[in-house]
């Protein structure tokens, strides 16, 4: 175990908080307390909190403005962006105000900064002075980490009123209003609506923003908006929910339908979010990478595999460890058995936790439900030779499906080491060895 992981054995977490509090508060002063430079826009939420940032990104930079996020996937700057190398949403220490200075610096106006309750619960937040915050959705998960759903809810709910209550700013002689713009879909919405933010917007509900009538196909996702019809080269209904959360920051930030439509045109593919591998489609077969690591994401991304209507299904899969929800692995492991013709089980970010341990539980979950070992199940601790396996027994008309990691670029094992990883580069070279 390696010293890092010792400590938070026997530290207690409201002892390990407080340093994270000290650098939170150290980062500001050192950098200049750089929020107060910019509007920065909080997005939080069960899942598509990535995807969001990265198009909302998008959306703002085809408005005209300079834009600088943190999120999973990337961090960006004034158009220069890089692949979140960090495996971590929220950055420790003071990485946090060292970005948003750099944001400053740049010329950027708007931040977007990605926001956990787990970074919440460790004040990963603080000194960062929120003006909007955006709910993308909530439901259960993360049980194992927050102890609860009301926990975890409740983690959410702060974020809001820290938000809601943080000092008014004025940016170049212009007030700033605090904003909560909420997805009314969340069973308890209202209690995200503190009566300290100036202004408040729903979305996704009755006679709010919310998308209908979507369809997919082979260009993507169309759907409408207050009678106004939008196409975006992406897939899944998720994916018209996340456009629409984006939809909902434009309006408040007062951006017109047809920049919006203009821009919703335009998005780019997100890194490692039902990112199709190119190469593999001269073989006459596709391959998938998808960052889907929970129930309700993996639910929505066989939602897109059965709009694909593959021949053959080929799942690679695992299950984090780390402290992680437990009992994702056995929930995964039933629904992907039941959902895919080939099951190939692997590894995938163990930490400290025994790898061979959490395949073995996934391994369990598929079996359970009907899948036989060597036959339609196949089990290797090895993650490169699971892709490389499952890759080499595509037939035309199969989809292979690689899940949990989508862009990330390391891989986090025992003694608190990352090592370099990316499922994209991997499945590239499988396929090119298999064409040789």
């Amino acid at each position: 175990m390696s010293p890092k992981a010792t400590v938070k054995k026997i530290v207690p977490k409201s002892i390990l908080n407080i340093r994270h509090l000290f650098y939170a508060w150290l980062g500001a002063m050192k950098f200049g307390n750089p929020s107060e430079e910019l509007l920065v826009i909080g997005v939080t939420g069960t899942s598509g909190k990535s995807t969001t940032v990265y198009l909302l990104r998008q959306l703002l930079e085809s408005a005209g403005y300079t834009v600088g996020a943190l999120s999973t996937i990337e961090f960006s700057i004034a158009g220069e962006h890089h692949l979140n190398d960090k495996k971590m949403t929220m950055l420790g220490k003071t990485q946090i105000q060292e970005y948003l200075r750099k944001m400053v610096e740049k010329g950027c106006t708007i931040a977007i900064v990605e926001t956990t309750s787990e970074g919440r619960v460790q004040y990963r937040h603080r000194f960062i002075n929120y003006d909007m915050m955006l709910l993308t959705n909530l439901y259960p998960e993360h049980i194992d980490s927050h102890g609860s759903f009301e926990k975890y809810r409740q983690a959410k709910i702060d974020l809001f009123e820290y938000a809601a209550r943080s000092r008014r700013k004025t940016i170049k002689g212009k007030r700033i209003l605090k904003m909560a713009l909420i997805n009314r879909s969340v069973m308890g919405y209202t209690k995200f609506a503190s009566k300290r933010f100036d202004k408040i917007n729903f979305f996704d509900g009755k006679e709010t923003l919310h998308a209908e009538d979507i369809m997919s196909d082979n260009e993507g996702i169309h759907f409408k908006v207050h009678e106004r019809t939008f196409s975006a080269p992406m897939y899944g209904e998720h994916n018209a929910k996340n456009i629409v959360a984006c939809m909902a920051v434009a309006r408040a930030l007062d951006i017109s339908w047809g920049t919006i439509e203009k821009a919703v045109e335009t998005f780019h593919n997100v890194p490692g979010r039902i990112e199709f591998i190119s190469e593999a489609e001269v073989q006459g077969f596709q391959v998938i990478v998808d960052y889907a690591f929970e129930p309700v994401a993996m639910k929505k991304l066989y939602e897109v595999v059965d709009l694909l209507k593959p021949k053959r299904v080929l799942h690679v899969f695992g299950s984090t460890g780390g402290g992680r929800d437990k009992a994702r692995r056995f929930t995964l492991g039933e629904f992907i058995g039941e959902h895919a013709n080939m099951c190939f089980v692997t590894d995938e970010d163990p930490y400290e936790d025994d790898p061979m341990k959490i395949i073995e539980d996934v391994a369990t979950a598929v079996k359970k439900v009907g899948k036989k070992k060597g036959i339609n199940l196949f089990v290797d601790i090895d993650r490169r030779k699971a892709i490389t396996a499952a890759i080499g027994r595509a037939k035309p008309g199969d989809l292979v499906l690689i899940t949990g990691k989508g862009s990330e670029q390391a891989m986090c094992i025992a003694g608190g080491n990352m090592i370099p990883w990316d499922d994209r580069m991997i499945a590239r070279e499988a396929i090119e060895h298999r064409a040789e």
